[in-house]
Parts: C-alpha cells; structure tokens; sequence
C-alpha cells in the first residue's frame, strides 16, 4: 500500500508540472471562436476586431465561425462536443439562458460552460421605413390595436433578447403583433428594405440604414438615449419600465482547465481594452462591458433564473 501511495504521489508530482507546461505552451496552434450571427452584422464585425487583437497577443490565429440560427445558441452547443483544451471558444448570447426552457436538451447552460469572460452588450432599438405610415411609437401602437395579428415586425430569431422583448412589449399593452425570425441583421435589413415587413427589432446594426435616410427608429431600449439617435426615446419615457442590452461573452468548454482559461481570459480582456476594439463598438452604440471569469460565471448563474421567469410570464415554455 506505501509503495502504491508512493507511486500515485510521483505520478502526481509529474502531472502538475505537465499541465502546467502545457498551460504556458498555449496557444500552440489557432484557436477557433464562434459565434452565433452570419457575417456582416454587428456581432460579426465586432468580434472580428477582438478576434484580430486577441491573434496578436496570443501568437496565434483567432479564427471566427459564423454559426447563425437556433435564436444564437448554436455556439453554445457546439461546446458540448468540443475538446477541452482551450483550442474552440464560443460567443454566449443571452438566448442560450433560455434554452432548457423552451427547447429539451442535455446539457446545463451554467454547469457545462466554462465561462471566460464578458466582452460587451448589445443596444437595441425598433425601426421601420423610412416612408412608412408608422411615424412615431404613438402610431405603432395605435395601428397594431387597430389590426390585430398584423402588424409585421422581424427580429434575429426566435428566443433572441429582440423577440422577447417585443413581445413583453405586446403583453404589456395588450397587443397583437406577428414575429417574423430572421437568422441575423444582415438577412432582417434586407427583409425590411425590400418591403417584407413592417418593422425590426434589432441591436443598432440598423445604425448605416437610418443615417441613409432609408428607415427610421422609433424608440431605442436602453437606461438612456443614445447619442447616434438623440430624438429616438427609450422605452422608460415610452411608459414601459423596460431596459435591455444583453450582455455577451465568450466561453469554452466545461473542464477547460484553468490556466489555459487564464490565458484566455487575460489575452481577450487586452484585446478588448485597444481601441480598434472599442471603435468598432462604437459603430453600432455599444462599449467594453467586462465580467471577469468569476463575475461572468456568477451572471450567468443569476441570468439563467431570471429567464426562466420572463419565458413563463411569456407562456413560451415548454411543457414538462
């Protein structure tokens, strides 16, 4: 038994220093991150330039994988298959707290993602065109009671922070609205440019369409209005007691070990902190929103109670 327990005692002295070594090594070859919006949009725009930093501080390439759909939780779920070496790290909307509720899966948004950190939050908004006959929110509102079940608006997908919120928006003033989902702001510009639908509920993506004079925002959903769009209120002074900006992070698989998730952690919190980063944020409203490892882990604990709340309130959840 002494030898066994001397033996188990070397083995173990020779692994730490092992993964320790391994630890220091990383990254030894390009890191793929993925995230949940197609190409083009805010969200692939702005992950590039973290991505392009990150390359440069970890001495490896940061490879960006579009992977749209499924309401933006098809990153997270991506992790579930993926090695635990720190190698594959993904973009973690906000939707993916929603999962388990709406949709059976088999695996824990908060146990089975190791989370490395939180990078920014979307600013959100609605806009229609530009000629439409929907001018103010006063007009929205009045025109979707009047025609109930049609009045038309996209989002960027089922279960998204935009789709929820319109239709607590709805539940709260007792309107009927039809949710038309979109894959990301790329195909949702499109949809409601070419005349598909009435409205979108977006982040400020659609920023590039106002300032062209082609749609028009009629309110922004943040604490505060923002600077680009000064006569757009928000939803506070609309009377909705409402404020969304749906933090985002970046995660890796659960057992990732730690020092490679330091590594991780502490190079995307620099790449983060250049100011190519917080340029590109400040095309579409949004800033450097940081939760370290700890604080993002702890969110996401928090984030998934309360999503289960808003799902019920919403009667989308599944049954059991």
């Amino acid at each position: 038994m002494k030898r066994r327990h001397i033996v188990q005692l070397a083995a173990a002295t020779l692994v730490g220093p092992a993964l320790t070594a391994r630890a220091q090594a990383f990254p030894a070859k390009p890191i793929k991150l993925i995230i949940a919006f197609p190409a083009g949009g805010p969200t692939d725009i702005t992950m590039r330039s973290l991505a392009d930093n990150a390359s440069k501080i970890l001495g490896q390439p940061v490879i960006v994988e579009n992977k749209p759909g499924a309401g933006g939780t098809l990153p997270a779920q991506a992790l579930q298959s993926a090695p635990a070496d720190g190698y594959t790290v993904a973009q973690i909307p906000l939707g993916v707290f929603r999962l388990p509720y709406t949709t059976k899966i088999n695996w824990d948004p908060v146990k089975d993602i190791t989370y490395v950190l939180n990078v920014t939050g979307y600013a959100f908004g609605l806009v229609v065109p530009a000629d439409s006959q929907l001018k103010t929110w006063t007009h929205f509102v009045a025109w979707a009671k009047a025609n109930p079940g049609k009045l038309t608006y996209g989002s960027t997908g089922t279960m998204t922070s935009p789709h929820l919120t319109m239709e607590l928006i709805a539940q709260k003033l007792n309107l009927e609205l039809l949710h038309v989902p979109y894959k990301g702001s790329a195909d949702l510009m499109q949809s409601i440019l070419g005349g598909n639908i009435m409205a979108a509920a977006d982040s400020t993506g659609f920023a590039p369409q106002v300032e062209a004079g082609k749609l028009r925002v009629l309110n922004t959903w943040g604490a505060e209005r923002l600077a680009k769009f000064p006569d757009a209120p928000t939803l506070k002074e609309l009377g909705l007691d409402l404020v969304q900006n749906s933090p985002f992070g970046i995660g890796a698989p659960k057992g990732t070990p730690p020092a490679v998730v330091k590594r991780l952690h502490d190079a995307f919190k620099q790449a983060m902190e250049q100011e190519s980063y917080i340029t590109a944020l400040k095309r579409y409203d949004m800033v450097p929103m940081y939760m370290s490892s700890a604080q993002y882990q702890k969110f996401a604990q928090e984030t998934f109670v309360k999503e289960k709340a808003l799902v019920e309130k919403l009667g989308l959840a599944k049954p059991q």
